[in-house]
């Protein structure tokens, strides 16, 4: 039996507000434990939340961002649930009257593009978070987290394979951060992600029972959880068993899939309007004024790169994947009119050298990459020197004439010093120079190969191609 996977994604992104959602509280990250409290966000008796008014703008700035349908009417509910970490014993959130709904986005995998729905996005507060001892059974409980503002998305049931759940995963991520609404710091746990995923019988429309993975805060965890959950169902299934409905934890150690609880529905948490907070209310020229301070989304922004210069979609894509790498390229490009170039040194020698880094801390800036791919471009630096030059920029941040300066690295084009070593090499090997003659002249790269031997891979190749075939043709 072939079945179809169903999956579906809730993204908590912890918006960037300076000051928590309902508090004045600071929703800096590493903070010495329980130090970014106050009676407000600790729900204590007595107290009255006030709503940021930068949240809303921000969940609004998503919707707009993702052809979403904003509520003018929305209001706050109450999600019932007991935690150590949830001082409050109960969450402030939305339920039938969120403020986002209806919208979509679109993804690539394997050249295959799709629209995947958005059914709702609303405001809530975070919850605090446990710390857990290794050594003695004994948990810590740290409220700092407590009422930072999050902006939850979920999305329809329309993913079908843990590939397109992690693609959608990063279009999300790529829009907050283009919109510089969400830091999405996934170690920070700043952007985090549930996966709800069942299978069905191919042809049949009515869902299976679905499991949840919760709490995962990277794109290969997403992945790898879902892939293995796939197995494990197939598995059940093909063996006549049923799939129990359940929360479940990924373990990235062992690469698989544990029990955490039964899995909640929307009546277990007994929502209700919360009598704390009214119901807000969005005009249109508030929604306007914020359309209006948008920026250029991914999509568009690939778009202009490949026309105004000249990418390959492939290229496009995987640059304006990141706002700071699409910021980065652009600069870059200003100091050096070879658009395809740069894109290929960012792509291959630039990710390469940052591995898993920030590239606000790449030590290379934009406008010295620019200026390496102008001097090979040039003609003053060999592409293997230029990677050499490139290195040590990595490590010093200088500029790459200087690299080249202090390290002799510069590319040997006078003729008539390279002409005197050519003739040296031809003199030095009559038997090739007889075989090229006779028509073997794939020889020629052997020729150049002595004299980049010769000049330590300083000589200029096209330089040396030309003086070779004079030398040559004199045999």
């Amino acid at each position: 039996m072939k079945f179809e996977t169903v999956i579906g994604l809730e993204i908590h992104a912890q918006l960037k507000t300076n000051s928590k959602i309902f508090c004045g509280c600071s929703t800096q990250f590493g903070a010495p434990p329980n130090t970014q409290t106050c009676p407000v966000c600790l729900g204590l008796p007595g107290t009255l939340p006030v709503l940021n008014k930068k949240v809303v703008e921000f969940a609004i700035k998503m919707g707009l961002a993702t052809d979403s349908t904003i509520n003018h009417f929305n209001q706050f509910a109450r999600k019932n649930y007991f935690y150590p970490d949830l001082p409050k014993g109960y969450q402030a959130s939305q339920f039938d009257l969120p403020i986002v709904e209806h919208g979509q986005v679109e993804i690539e995998v394997d050249g295959h593009k799709r629209t995947i729905g958005i059914t709702r996005m609303h405001m809530e507060e975070d919850a605090g978070k446990l710390i857990h001892d290794d050594r003695d059974p004994v948990s810590f409980v740290d409220l700092n987290r407590t009422g930072t503002p999050l902006l939850e998305i979920v999305s329809e049931p329309d993913l079908r394979s843990p590939e397109e759940a992690a693609a959608y995963l990063r279009k999300i991520h790529a829009i907050l951060r283009y919109l510089d609404i969400c830091d999405g710091n996934m170690q920070e746990g700043s952007f985090r992600c549930d996966a709800n995923i069942s299978l069905r019988p191919v042809g049949q429309e009515k869902l299976g029972t679905r499991t949840e993975l919760k709490n995962m805060n990277s794109f290969r965890n997403v992945q790898s959880a879902l892939e293995y959950e796939v197995r494990r169902q197939r598995d059940i299934l093909m063996d006549g068993g049923t799939i129990i409905q359940e929360t479940l934890l990924w373990d990235p150690d062992r690469n698989c899939t544990e029990s955490m609880r039964g899995k909640e529905e929307a009546h277990d948490y007994r929502y209700f309007p919360c009598p704390d907070l009214v119901p807000i209310q969005i005009n249109d020229a508030w929604i306007e004024a914020i359309r209006a301070t948008l920026p250029e989304l991914p999509e568009v922004r690939k778009k202009r790169f490949e026309q105004v210069y000249g990418l390959p979609e492939h290229d496009a894509s995987l640059l304006t994947g990141s706002r700071e790498l699409a910021d980065y390229f652009e600069r870059a490009v200003a100091s050096c009119p070879h658009p395809k170039k740069v894109s290929n040194w960012i792509m291959t020698e630039l990710i390469r050298a940052l591995k898993d880094e920030d590239l606000a801390a790449c030590k290379v800036t934009a406008e010295h990459l620019g200026t390496l791919v102008n001097m090979v471009e040039q003609g003053t630096l060999s592409g293997k020197m230029a990677k050499t030059v490139f290195l040590e920029m990595m490590v010093s941040g200088k500029a790459p004439a200087t690299v080249v300066e202090e390290q002799n690295l510069g590319q040997v084009s006078n003729e008539d010093e390279l002409a005197e070593l050519v003739r040296q090499i031809v003199a030095a090997n009559p038997s090739q120079a007889a075989d090229f003659k006779g028509g073997k002249t794939k020889l020629m790269s052997y020729f150049v190969g002595q004299l980049m031997q010769k000049t330590k891979g300083q000589a200029n190749p096209a330089i040396a191609n030309k003086l070779f075939s004079q030398e040559l043709a004199k045999v």
